[in-house]
């Protein structure tokens, strides 16, 4: 199932690769130096990239030819990592699928050759191969059709592509990891959610799972009861850099007592592990519980695939200490949640990443 998907639903495409002759644009491009692109497939591009799904290129053309083209009908800046030369198109599509890290079952193909799609299909069964005559009926179809259209999804395209010129200056830098960081210029802002990030907030906990402390979805009419429960923090993180936003990037939950803090769940993006937003968030959570004089409750459910995340909260200082806290909690909702404990220090900040966030342990905790 994609991240991107709710359970029962079809599996969305995250990234659509086009074939140009005959497919994107009507004409050969090599026989006649003269191609034309419809309006109405225009449309079609534009609507899937608001849609915040990725398109990309595989075509036997020359490069330099083809890519002046699209820059000249006005579409060259929707297409990221094109594939144009005269390679395998599987070998193409793969390459695609493994630089953005997503799933082959959330790629799809479209051309206008019986066998370019036959050879797609053959070496790479999980993407799905559509012919040229169906591009305008594409927006229509389910699998293209993402249960929510966020501030964030409206400008995937944009993050991914700030996301590869971050990449490339971080593969050329010489000294430690840390300086790269800092080099950044990064800025995480924490704020309470509003009802209009409610959205973002439920799609982090659907899409996230190698850093989601426990896996459990929370729906959008749970999070706004949340919202309005004043013994509940319902905050949302957001990154940016000198290369441009990174988006929402992060979901907490706090429930707040007397004595304790229960942090019932925490998410972060992926995409922005190598940079400890996970571990910036939870060593501001832990200060803030330290200033307010309280014990700090986790929960964390292991799975094959949050293992980051366990090694943050350990990291931290989490363990599973018996402590009377625990009795001011339910016990857990989920099975095999478990309750990790940690008694807060103060925190002295990131040398990394700069703060701007609310003053939790100012608000007084429901009683």
């Amino acid at each position: 199932m994609s991240e991107d998907t709710a359970p029962g639903a079809p599996t969305i495409v995250k990234c659509l690769v086009w074939d140009l002759d005959n497919t994107l644009w009507q004409g050969i491009l090599l026989e006649s130096g003269e191609v034309t692109l419809a309006d109405e497939l225009r449309a079609v591009i534009v609507e899937l990239d608001a849609r915040g799904i990725l398109q990309s290129v595989s075509s036997r053309n020359d490069h330099d030819l083809a890519w002046a083209r699209l820059e000249a009908l006005g579409v060259a800046e929707y297409f990221v990592l094109p594939e144009i030369g005269w390679g395998r198109k599987s070998d193409a599509v793969r390459r695609i699928a493994e630089t953005l890290n997503f799933a082959l079952d959330t790629v799809a193909f479209i051309d206008d050759q019986p066998a370019e799609r036959a050879e797609v299909a053959y070496h790479l069964p999980q993407v799905r191969c559509y012919p040229a005559e169906t591009a305008l009926t594409l927006t229509g179809l389910a699998e293209f059709s993402p249960p929510r259209r966020t501030v964030d999804s409206r400008r995937r395209r944009e993050m991914y592509q700030a996301g590869f010129q971050r990449d490339a200056e971080r593969a050329g830098f010489l000294g430690p990891d840390e300086d790269f960081l800092r080099s950044l210029e990064l800025v995480m802002r924490i704020g309470r959610a509003t009802e209009q990030e409610l959205t973002r907030v439920e799609e982090l906990t659907l899409r996230t799972s190698q850093m989601n402390a426990t896996g459990v979805h929370y729906s959008d009419e749970t999070l706004r009861g949340l919202l309005r429960d004043p013994g509940h923090e319902v905050l949302v993180a957001s990154l940016t850099d000198r290369f441009g936003p990174h988006g929402a990037v992060g979901v907490i939950l706090v429930e707040k007592h007397p004595d304790v803090w229960h942090l019932r769940l925490l998410a972060t993006s992926c995409r922005v592990v190598s940079f400890g937003a996970g571990s910036t968030l939870i060593a501001w959570l832990a200060g803030q519980a330290a200033r307010a004089g309280v014990h700090f409750l986790a929960d964390f459910r292991p799975t094959d695939r949050n293992r980051m995340m366990e090694v943050a909260y350990r990291f931290a200082g989490f363990d599973e200490e018996a402590c009377d806290c625990r009795d001011a909690l339910t016990a857990p909702g989920a099975d095999g949640v478990q309750r990790l404990h940690l008694v807060p220090a103060e925190w002295a900040g990131s040398s990394t990443v700069r703060l701007d966030a609310p003053d939790l342990a100012g608000v007084a905790p429901a009683r």
